[in-house]
C-alpha cells in the first residue's frame, strides 16, 4: 500500500526549523516532561527567530510516549507559550509523526489557514507503565503495559520486534555484518565531519536547553549527549545484539528524548517572515506499508510515492537523507535505488545521533534543509521507516 500528496503551496522559511539537542535514553533529559522541554525550546526558539506569536494560528502537536498531563496537549503547550487562542491536533503515527505532522499543517494551509506551528516532542526514557483492570468478576489481573520498552519489542500483528525486522531483511538480501560495520562507520565519519568548525553547521538550527526543574537543579544541554563515534576496530569488536545476527549495538539506532519544531505557511508569508533568506518549500509527501516483519524495506516505496506525486525522478534529488535506526536501512534503500551509500545522510542520521521518535524526522528534514542551503539550494527527499512496517517520505526544496 503507497500513497502520495503534493501540497499547493506551502512553505517554511528556513529560520523557522529548530530542533533541542537529542539526549541519550537515561541522560541529561530522562527525568524532563517532553511537555516542559518542548515549551522551552518552543519558545526560545520563537524569540530568537523574531516569530511573532499573535500571527500564529494553528498547532500541530507529535508526540508517540504519553507524559503527565497530554491528555490536554496541544491547547496546554499552545497556553504555556502564550498563544491561549491557539489550537489543534495531536498526532502519533510512531516514527512517521514529523512528516504527518508536516502534512497536517500543509494541508491546513493550502485551505487558508493561516500559519501553523508544529511541535514534535518525545521521552523514550522513563516511559510509563500503563495498567488497564481486569472486567468485573474476572479473575485474571489488570493487564500491564510498558508503553517503550513492550512496543519496541513486539509489533501485535506479526509478534515479532523492530530489530527482528531488521534481521530478517539482512538475510534476506545478503547483506553482512561486515556490511553493516562498513555502513556505520561512513555514518560516524559524517556526523563527525558536521561537527567541524565548533559546531557551526548545527548551531544554524540546534536550539539549546536550559530548564530550572524543582528539587533537581538546572537541566543544561547545548549539544547532542551521548553519541558514541564508530570505528573499524571499535565497530568489529561489538557483539551482535542477537546470536546470529548482524546488527551490534553501532548498528542500530539509540533510543533518544528531545524536541524539534517548524512554522508552516504560505510561500508569499514564508518569503516575508524569510527577509530575502532561503525558504523550505514543501513538495510532495508519501506513505507506505510493506509485507509484515519487513519494516526496512518500506522506505522504498514511501520514496517511490512520494516522488511519483511531485513527477520527480530521484536523481534530480540534490540531497537524501534518510532515518535509519537500522543500518540495514541504508543498504537496502541504496540497493533498490542506485543511490551511493556515501550521497546519503551528508551531516549523519538517526543511527549516530539517536531516536526520540516523535521528532527524529523533523529533525533529519532541519538538517537535510541546512545540507540544501549550503549547496546553493535545490531539491531533497528525506524517507524514514516507521513502527508496524510502514514508512513516510517528504522531499522539499529549499529557494530563496
Amino acid at each position: 500500500m503507497t500513497s502520495g500528496a503534493t501540497y499547493r503551496d506551502a512553505a517554511i522559511p528556513l529560520t523557522a526549523l529548530w530542533t533541542s539537542p537529542f539526549a541519550r535514553w537515561g541522560g541529561a533529559l530522562s527525568h524532563l516532561s517532553s511537555l516542559d522541554l518542548a515549551v522551552a525550546a518552543t519558545g526560545r526558539a520563537l524569540s530568537e527567530r523574531g516569530i511573532d506569536r499573535d500571527t500564529i494560528e494553528g498547532m500541530v502537536l507529535g508526540w508517540t510516549v504519553p507524559q503527565p498531563a497530554i491528555f490536554y496537549g496541544a491547547t496546554t503547550l499552545a497556553a504555556r507559550l502564550g498563544m491561549p487562542q491557539v489550537s489543534g491536533p495531536m498526532l502519533n503515527q510512531a516514527c512517521a509523526t514529523s512528516v504527518a505532522a508536516l502534512h497536517q499543517a500543509a494541508a491546513a494551509v493550502g485551505t487558508g489557514v493561516g500559519p501553523q506551528l508544529i511541535v514534535t516532542t518525545d521521552r523514550t526514557s522513563n516511559g510509563p507503565d500503563l495498567s488497564w483492570p481486569s472486567p468485573a468478576g474476572s479473575e485474571q489481573g489488570p493487564v500491564r503495559e510498558n508503553w517503550v520498552r513492550d512496543s519496541f519489542s513486539q509489533d501485535p500483528v506479526t509478534g515479532q520486534s523492530m530489530l527482528a525486522t531488521a534481521e530478517a531483511v539482512a538475510a534476506e538480501c545478503g547483506f553482512t555484518r561486515d556490511d553493516l560495520d562498513a555502513l556505520a562507520v561512513l555514518r560516524s565519519e559524517q556526523y563527525t565531519a558536521a561537527l567541524s568548525d565548533d559546531r557551526t553547521f548545527q548551531r544554524d538550527f540546534m536550539v539549546g536547553i536550559e530548564i530550572e526543574q524543582d528539587g533537581l537543579g538546572t537541566v543544561r544541554l547545548l549539544s547532542d549527549e551521548g553519541v558514541r563515534p564508530v570505528t573499524a576496530d571499535s565497530a568489529g569488536q561489538l557483539p551482535t545484539v542477537r546470536p546470529g545476527g548482524v546488527h551490534t549495538a553501532a548498528t542500530q539506532t539509540h533510543p533518544a528524548d528531545g524536541t524539534a519544531g517548524a512554522l508552516v505557511t504560505t510561500t508569499p508569508c514564508a518569503r516575508e517572515f524569510a527577509d530575502r533568506g532561503p525558504i523550505v518549500r514543501l513538495v510532495a509527501s508519501g506513505f507506505a506499508r510493506v509485507e509484515p516483519a519487513r519494516m526496512p524495506r518500506a522506505l522504498v516505496p514511501a520514496a517511490q510515492a512520494a516522488l511519483h506525486a511531485a513527477g520527480l525522478k530521484i536523481d534530480t534529488m540534490d540531497a537524501i537523507s534518510t532515518h535509519n535506526p537500522f543500518a540495514v536501512n541504508d543498504l537496502y534503500f541504496a540497493r533498490e535505488t542506485g543511490v551511493t551509500l556515501e550521497a546519503m545522510n551528508a551531516s549523519g542520521c538517526s543511527l549516530l545521533f539517536g531516536h526520540p521518535q516523535g521528532p527524529t524526522g523533523l529533525r533529519t528534514v532541519t538538517e537535510l534543509a541546512h545540507v540544501l542551503k549550503a549547496r546553493g539550494g535545490g531539491l531533497g527527499l528525506f524517507t524514514g521507516c516507521a513502527a508496524g512496517d510502514t514508512a513516510a517520505a517528504l522531499i522539499i526544496e529549499v529557494t530563496d
